[in-house]
């Protein structure tokens, strides 16, 4: 067989272990549990040997808990920084606790600054210190200032690795620096232009390098408007610059304005996806949502969000408990009340799911505020008034009372009117007050719906003398 039919079978061999999706098949997992159970540990490196870091990640995730131990024994070679960089962080914290310092010590220093650091982070403080006392001086110095630094934060986002070159040099001495200096790394789009105190001011693309005659100064062929990151900058606002300006690459400096690292587009992509699942989750109360997370971390946090709507219901069953007399009297109120206040719910959901989006993305801010006020205030008031002909019709014919349509009509706008105004009003409060919206929001908006959704329909139908 040629080399090139090897490899092809080869490739296929790998092929066959992925669903359509590009995921590893169920029966692919259950064979390597199958085998770690019949101690065939050489057969399971075999079969896990030719996969993608990202895909042997997937597999620990994959294996049940009391398994991966005995996964990571059989793969003891190849669970490199690369695996541990893309394995979610708490089952790559589950293994890391099994580990020596000196074995992280050693994943660490094949990292770049930035994964070490995702994966020291969230060590206990003894087992931190045992690991940066096993690694060598420089890289040590490098993840100890990172972890100075804020969680969520620039400075922990950053790689310390990266080109940077005075201004005043040629094109081909950057060309000869780079070949002749192997300790470098490899992996960068665009080289940093500094000046004497280290301050970055300008940029220069590989291909710009590649394509200018040697003799071109770096200053005459750099790019000098550039995008700098402040260290302290948020993760999230750090991913908003990259996605309005179309980065690469990006520059983070000190409060001296001096170059300390890098971010890369890669990063930042991890960061969107992790800061739009939060926001979402953070709308239902339901935590991280990580289905790798501890039991009690979980119940502790849905819990919480849990009692909070626990209170919130009961302000809502007295506002019912204040007309209890009225539902006695005409109990088809109490078949009613519950579409005013689920529609008006569901309503309010979506205008927050829209403003805390916003919010996130930097499209609602002071400047624009007032005109998202009115746009939503407007759409509340076309959809309150559909659904009001469409329920108040409804209601009047069905039950022959023209009277109970317009009171359960009435009702419909004015809660839709509510929950619009309180879908966009109650996050940009507790965004003026710097609490998270994602987090509140949801509580208050369904209160506010709720609450006024019983009050209007019940309000409104005892006006009309329904339950006389």
């Amino acid at each position: 067989m040629s080399e090139t039919d090897t490899r092809d079978a080869h490739v296929q061999v790998i092929e066959s272990n992925f669903d359509e999706d590009d995921r590893l098949k169920p029966e692919f997992v259950r064979g390597i549990i199958d085998l770690l159970h019949d101690g065939e540990t050489g057969e399971v490196r075999t079969r896990v040997e030719p996969l993608h870091p990202a895909d042997i990640a997937d597999l620990f995730e994959l294996a049940p808990a009391e398994m991966r131990q005995p996964l990571a024994m059989a793969l003891s070679d190849l669970l490199d920084g690369d695996v541990l960089a893309e394995m979610n962080d708490y089952v790559r914290e589950a293994l890391i606790d099994e580990l020596d310092p000196h074995q992280v010590a050693e994943i660490a220093t094949q990292l770049d600054t930035d994964d070490a650091v995702a994966i020291i982070e969230d060590m206990e403080e003894l087992e931190q210190r045992a690991v940066l006392r096993a690694l060598a001086p420089d890289d040590r110095a490098a993840i100890e200032e990172a972890l100075s630094y804020p969680e969520e934060s620039a400075g922990r986002l950053m790689q310390r690795e990266l080109i940077a070159v005075p201004e005043h040099w040629t094109v081909g001495q950057v060309i000869d620096y780079l070949r002749e200096h192997r300790e470098l790394t490899t992996d960068f789009w665009e080289i940093f232009v500094t000046d004497p105190g280290h301050k970055p001011i300008g940029t220069c693309k590989l291909s710009w390098v590649l394509r200018t005659p040697r003799n071109i100064k770096m200053a005459d062929v750099m790019q000098r408007e550039q995008s700098l990151i402040p260290v302290d900058m948020d993760q999230e606002e750090v991913a908003l610059r990259f996605q309005k300006y179309a980065l690469i690459s990006a520059a983070v400096v000190d409060g001296d304005g001096r170059l300390v690292g890098m971010i890369t587009v890669d990063d930042i992509v991890h960061i969107i996806q992790e800061e739009a699942s939060e926001d979402i989750l953070k709308l239902s109360g339901a935590g991280e949502g990580d289905i790798n997370e501890p039991i009690f971390m979980t119940v502790r946090t849905r819990l919480t969000w849990l009692v909070v709507n626990l209170g919130t219901a009961i302000i809502a069953a007295s506002v019912v408990g204040m007309f209890q007399g009225e539902i006695a009297r005409f109990a088809l109120l109490a078949v009613l009340m519950p579409i005013v206040s689920g529609m008006g719910g569901n309503a309010g959901t979506q205008t927050l799911a829209v403003v805390v989006r916003a919010l996130a993305t930097n499209q609602l801010t002071s400047s624009n505020s007032v005109r998202m006020v009115m746009r939503e205030f407007m759409i509340a008031l076309c959809n309150g008034a559909a659904l009001a002909t469409l329920i108040g019709a409804s209601v009047g014919l069905l039950y022959g009372n023209p009277t109970l349509g317009i009171v359960i009509g009435a009702a419909m706008v004015i809660n839709n009117l509510v929950a619009g105004l309180s879908g966009i009003l109650v996050p940009v409060t507790l965004e003026k007050f710097e609490i998270d919206p994602a987090v509140s929001s949801a509580v208050f908006v369904t209160m506010m719906t709720d609450v006024m959704g019983f009050f209007s329909f019940l309000g409104l139908a005892s006006l009309a003398g329904l339950a006389g």
